[in-house]
């Protein structure tokens, strides 16, 4: 691994979450030696001690970046870990990245109604984005009953709590293709059975 800069943290951070190593490391979280004594050479400011910690039920803020991390590393089986812990203990942005999880089959099965369930909960807990989703999913019947009229007044009120994202599917006459890539066209297709 190389360091460009000493004066820009932010490289050196990114350089060394980008290494190898790096992902590697987090499988090896919780495989420490413990005896009657205690626990020897704990981890402590690493990724695997806070992965630890919050395995026995200690959480951190930093536990929302680690998920992040990991989810992309591919380390989906940790990440959906990380923020199902975070998410039921009321972590809002947790909540956003559980729907994206159970949408797309990440460490788990594809879950449209598990993902609906944890944008409704976003939304519940006060977040655009949770809103500008699940209105997303009512107007696609997503994972939830198609209804038009809801799925409209829920991205009204996403946009009027400012997200951006709602705010252009409006002013694009709730054209879902403008805020959905080609890629994922297969999956809003309306099934005929």
């Amino acid at each position: 691994m190389r360091i460009y800069s000493l004066a820009v943290p932010g490289i050196v951070i990114l350089s060394a979450l980008a290494s190898p190593a790096f992902a590697q490391t987090v499988g090896q979280c919780g495989k420490h030696k413990s005896n009657a004594y205690g626990t020897h050479n704990p981890e402590e400011l690493t990724i695997c001690g806070h992965i630890d910690r919050m395995r026995q039920g200690e959480a951190h803020p930093v536990l929302g970046f680690i998920g992040y991390i990991e989810s992309k590393a591919g380390n989906h089986d940790t990440a959906r870990e990380i923020f199902s812990t975070l998410a039921d203990a009321g972590n809002v942005p947790a909540m956003s990245w559980m729907a994206w999880m159970e949408d797309n089959g990440l460490g788990g099965p594809e879950d449209a109604a598990a993902a609906a369930e944890w944008d409704r909960r976003s939304m519940e807990a006060g977040s655009s984005v949770g809103a500008f989703n699940y209105g997303l999913d009512i107007l696609r019947g997503r994972g939830v009953t198609h209804d038009e009229e809801l799925g409209r007044r829920i991205i009204q009120r996403a946009a009027e709590q400012g997200d951006q994202s709602a705010q252009h599917l409006i002013e694009n006459d709730f054209d879902l293709d403008s805020v959905t890539p080609d890629a994922d066209e297969w999956k809003y297709e309306k099934k005929l059975f």
